[in-house]
């Protein structure tokens, strides 16, 4: 669970650091664009990461590879359609990170084909695209307050979502628990290749 090897913390550090402001702003941005303005004025439009970065979570994130951002706070009331805005506001944060993975991806094949891909280059663009998509799996999974459990929200009946959102007060432990044990791996490492395999089948046909 821990990993306190200074080459992997310095390499990560961008991914990390993106993959979290990217994910917040994301959320932020589509809120603003379904018509509630709170994240505007709680200032959150912006890729500064001093706007979504909380220093402690970012610290459990580097050494524990488990942590967290500020929270985008939003009021779904505002929205002109609510359940079309919980949906794209949800989704709006794992889509971004998988972009971001995406193009770093491509920008690692380039490198590689010009002849400029050193392995520092190689360190810090594989684990931004590592910690990219896993960021998104994570953030799918259906446990709130993820976004998972928030996509999943608004299609349950009324009462089953209130039912959901209870395990809130639980949802620390459960994530420690599958954390100490095979199950989150279980489903982050096959999505992980699935979603490789896929960004890698599709930059081929191209470069």
């Amino acid at each position: 669970m821990f990993d306190f090897s200074l080459m992997s913390i310095i390499g990560g550090l961008p991914g990390l650091l993106i993959a979290l402001v990217v994910h917040e702003y994301a959320h932020a941005r589509v809120a603003d664009a379904m018509g509630d303005f709170t994240p505007r004025m709680m200032g959150r439009l912006t890729l500064n990461p001093k706007a979504h970065i909380d220093p402690i979570g970012l610290v459990m994130l580097l050494i524990a590879h488990f942590g967290w951002a500020k929270p985008v706070m939003y009021n779904a009331r505002n929205f002109k359609d609510w359940k079309k805005g919980e949906l794209l506001v949800a989704l709006a944060g794992p889509a971004s990170n998988l972009v971001v993975a995406f193009l770093s991806l491509i920008a690692m094949a380039l490198l590689f084909k010009a002849g400029i891909f050193s392995d520092g280059v190689r360190l810090v663009l594989s684990l931004m695209v590592l910690y990219n998509i896993n960021f998104a799996i994570f953030n799918m999974l259906p446990l709130p307050p993820l976004d998972g459990s928030k996509v999943l929200m608004v299609f349950l009946p009324g009462r089953y979502a209130y039912k959901l959102m209870s395990l809130e007060r639980y949802s620390f432990i459960i994530l420690i628990a599958m954390m100490m044990t095979p199950v989150l791996t279980g489903i982050l490492i096959p999505l992980q290749r699935v979603i490789l395999g896929m960004f890698n089948s599709i930059i081929g046909v191209f470069l």
